[in-house]
């Protein structure tokens, strides 16, 4: 009886060893789905079916991406933490639910630091401040005399509250000496037809998203928030050298999967996300969207989520935000 017990031990320890490779070896064998936090139409969503095609063409299994909005990403984010963590279920991350909720919403329902594994980095954005094409100012100083001398009459919109086009915002305020007010939406694509009404004046969005309506006369460009001009436009002058020195924005794509995922899953996807984003194919689409591919190691991403909760931080309290 103890030989047996003794070998079925063996055997079980065995089977445990294995699994991980054959999690991997099998994986994936039933579609799997990556949330985007977002409405349909934004960069985050743009981005993510990019990905989730070449995933399917790769992997030979269906990458189905599901939008679940609202929150500033925080509703999509918790339905990925308290997801199986079996690599069926992943998240396409944009920066708001990962380094700026943990610091702007109380009570957040996970913890940006241990409920996700990451997998790689996909790619980062610019944001252009745009306006309502009828909006009297042209540019970044004639929208700072403009806000100066009509106090309350300029709004800003978001993605969501404490979303990084929000906070960038606010900083773009606290820089130039203005006081816009923010209207907060439900992503962007919301944020971008209530511009293009005129419900709001100006918004911070990524180049991705406003770059078709500038070419379309529906929106008008400002400046980009970049430290340089963008190759998409390079016309178009930096906040920075608009009267606002230092100014950045941005956010940044990136692939998680729910904690305790197995690291052969993890590894697998790393490998063929970072191949996909590495091919020309997909590095010319994501240039003509202005996406900066930026693959990376699960480790690298996690140091760089890391250190973007801490800019945050500083920024947050600069700004003089707080959880609420």
């Amino acid at each position: 009886m103890i030989r047996k017990l003794a070998a079925f031990a063996c055997a079980a320890a065995l089977a445990g060893a294995m699994a991980p490779s054959h999690a991997a070896e099998d994986y994936p064998s039933h579609p799997v789905r990556i949330i985007v936090a977002y409405p349909p139409g934004g960069s985050t969503d743009v981005a993510a079916r990019v990905l989730a095609e070449r995933l399917t063409t790769s992997l030979k299994q269906s990458f189905i991406v599901e939008n679940r909005p609202g929150a500033g990403g925080v509703i999509g984010a918790a339905s990925v933490a308290k997801a199986a963590p079996d690599g069926y279920t992943l998240l396409f991350a944009a920066s708001p639910e990962l380094s700026i909720a943990g610091i702007t919403t109380p009570n957040l329902p996970y913890d940006p630091n241990k409920d996700f594994a990451p997998i790689t980095m996909v790619g980062q954005v610019p944001f252009i401040l745009v306006a309502n094409k009828d909006f009297p100012p042209n540019n970044v100083r004639e929208l700072i005399a403009y806000a100066k001398d009509h106090p309350g009459k300029v709004n800003f919109s978001s993605f969501g509250n404490n979303t990084s086009n929000h906070l960038g915002g606010e900083l773009f305020n606290l820089q130039a000496g203005i006081s816009m007010t923010h209207v907060p939406y439900r992503g962007s694509s919301p944020s971008l037809t209530d511009l293009m009404g005129g419900q709001v004046q100006v918004t911070f969005d990524t180049i991705t998203a406003v770059y078709p309506l500038i070419q379309g006369g529906k929106i008008k460009a400002l400046a980009v928030a970049t430290p340089q001009r963008s190759p998409l436009a390079p016309d178009l002058p930096t906040v920075a050298e608009s009267g606002v020195p230092g100014f950045t924005a941005g956010t940044w794509f990136g692939l998680l999967a729910p904690a305790g995922t197995p690291q052969a899953v993890i590894d697998k996807l790393s490998s063929a996300s970072r191949a996909i984003l590495e091919s020309e194919g997909v590095r010319k689409d994501f240039a003509g969207r202005g996406i900066q591919p930026s693959p990376s190691t699960p480790d690298e991403l996690r140091t760089f989520v890391a250190g973007e909760i801490d800019k945050w931080t500083k920024a947050a309290q600069k700004i003089g935000i707080k959880a609420n």
